[in-house]
C-alpha cells in the first residue's frame, strides 16, 4: 500500500471540497513531504488518477478575479469514502507496511469511532506479537546468541521493532480508552492539525505561501 492515496483522500475529505494546492499545502503543513512520498507531482497525479477511478469528483471552478486559470476542486464520491476508510483501517492494522502508512493512519485516526479505532489497534498489537513470536521461533539462528554472528542482529532488530511498536500501540489504546481526542461521532472538531494557540512550525520560512 502507498500512503499517498490515503493522505490525499483524507486531505480532500477534511475540506469537503479542495483543489490541488490546498491538498498539497495541507500535506506539507503536516510534513508529509518529508516522511512519505507526498511530493507535488505525486499529489496531483493521485488526484487525477482517483478522479478517473471514480473515487473523486472533479469540479471546475470559475477563473480567479485576478485573471488566473480556473481551478479544479475535488470531492470524495461514495466509492471514495469507502476506499478512504478501507485504507485507514488497513494502515492501522498492517504491521508489515512502511512507516509512512502507519503515520498516515494515525494522522486520520480521529475519523473513526473510538471503539473501532481501539479494536483496530488491538489487532495491530496481536499481529506484532505474532510476528515477534514467529521470528523467535522460526527465523532465529540455532545456538547461543554469541554464535549467531552479525546476521543475528537482523533478528534482534525485527524483534526490537515489533516490541517497541506494540508498546507504543498499547499506549495509544490506553489514551483513547481514557478519552483522548475528539473521535468520529463525538462532536465538531477543527480541520487544523495544530491547536488554535500553537505556533505554526513553518512560520518564517521564506518559501511558505498562505494556505488556500
Amino acid at each position: 500500500m502507498s500512503a499517498i492515496r490515503l493522505l490525499v483522500l483524507g486531505a480532500v475529505r477534511q475540506h469537503g471540497r479542495a483543489h490541488g494546492y490546498q491538498v498539497r499545502n495541507d500535506l506539507e503543513f503536516w510534513g508529509a513531504h518529508q516522511w512519505s512520498n507526498a511530493k507535488p507531482g505525486s499529489i496531483y497525479h493521485a488526484l487525477k488518477q482517483m478522479a478517473k477511478q471514480g473515487l473523486l469528483t472533479a469540479h471546475d471552478t470559475e477563473p480567479s478575479t485576478a485573471g488566473g486559470p480556473p481551478r479544479t476542486e475535488y470531492e470524495l464520491t461514495g466509492a471514495g469514502e469507502a476506499e478512504y476508510h478501507r485504507l485507514l483501517r488497513w494502515a492501522l492494522t498492517a504491521h508489515d507496511e512502511k512507516p509512512d502508512v502507519l503515520t498516515a493512519g494515525v494522522g486520520f485516526i480521529v475519523d473513526l469511532p473510538r471503539r473501532e479505532a481501539i479494536e483496530l489497534l488491538r489487532r495491530r498489537v496481536a499481529a506484532l506479537e505474532e510476528w515477534s513470536a514467529e521470528v523467535a521461533g522460526e527465523w532465529t539462528p540455532p545456538g547461543a546468541p554469541d554464535e549467531w554472528g552479525h546476521i543475528g542482529e537482523i533478528m534482534r532488530l525485527w524483534v526490537h521493532n515489533a516490541a517497541s511498536g506494540a508498546e507504543w500501540t498499547r499506549g495509544l489504546i490506553e489514551r483513547l480508552e481514557g478519552g483522548a481526542y475528539v473521535m468520529a461521532g463525538e462532536g465538531e472538531r477543527s480541520v487544523e492539525v495544530l491547536p488554535a494557540d500553537a505556533d505554526d512550525p513553518r512560520a518564517g520560512r521564506p518559501h511558505d505561501r498562505p494556505r488556500g
